[in-house]
């Protein structure tokens, strides 16, 4: 019995869920507190969109492919810009030139150009707009534009915050009332409340999309919001 008792307190121990601070001797009432931590979490739709794009040429020279890339990357801009992409929401993120070859059995390596590539980053902030963006960056780029990677995002995630704050609390004083009662005791007022850790936005977890007519549809999903905080209350 000795052994089972000491494994359930080792478990208590180990999660760190609750804390329990019996009255000491010597010790006034209100030193008695119980701590307990608190998840909450709410779920958005992501409002933004993050897509990575490259401009990649072959020619005869460093020189010529570089300034066909060039071509190509200012028509991307151009056709960003147009479909309201702010400025700052383009970033280069790398810019290549080197001599590319080709390698066979019988011929071995032989050198068949210059390649140029340019890659962007950008930052949609209408994620219902997305679909449409892509759509003009492969129409002005044409052949020469590869669409590298795309992910939603929440671009402001202060309300969904909030929401997983409140449903953190509203855990951390269930949880605190449920072993009150069963101390025999009642929450007292709250000696102090920590944060644990910061906002966690996770992967998209379920599809849930929107896009212009005719245009690439971009699924945007749901992101999680997740706070933890931990709570101390005294007990009466």
């Amino acid at each position: 019995m000795r052994k089972i008792i000491a494994s359930i307190s080792a478990l208590v121990l180990a999660l760190g869920l609750v804390a329990y601070s019996a009255l000491p001797a010597n010790a006034s009432e209100n030193s008695k507190h119980i701590t307990v931590t608190g998840v909450g979490t709410s779920t958005v739709t992501p409002d933004a969109v993050r897509f990575f794009a490259s401009v990649s040429v072959i020619a005869k020279s460093n020189k010529e492919a570089l300034a066909s890339a060039s071509k190509s990357a200012t028509a991307v801009r151009g056709a960003l810009r147009d479909n309201g992409v702010a400025v700052k929401d383009i970033k280069t993120s790398s810019l290549t030139v080197y001599p590319e070859y080709n390698y066979s059995q019988d011929k071995g390596q032989q050198l068949i150009g210059y390649r140029a590539t340019q890659s962007f980053t950008v930052v949609i902030r209408k994620a219902e707009n997305a679909g449409v963006v892509i759509d003009a960056v492969v129409s002005a780029g044409g052949d020469n534009v590869q669409i590298n990677g795309i992910s939603p995002f929440l671009s402001n995630g202060a309300a969904a915050t909030e929401q997983a704050r409140q449903a953190a609390v509203a855990d951390a004083r269930a949880r605190a009332n449920s072993y009150a009662k069963y101390l025999g005791a009642s929450l007292g007022r709250v000696i102090s409340l920590t944060e644990v850790n910061a906002p966690v936005y996770n992967f998209p977890i379920m599809a849930k999309g929107a896009a212009a007519e005719d245009a690439t549809q971009i699924d945007l999903g749901e992101t999680e919001v997740t706070v933890t905080v931990t709570v101390r209350w005294g007990l009466n």
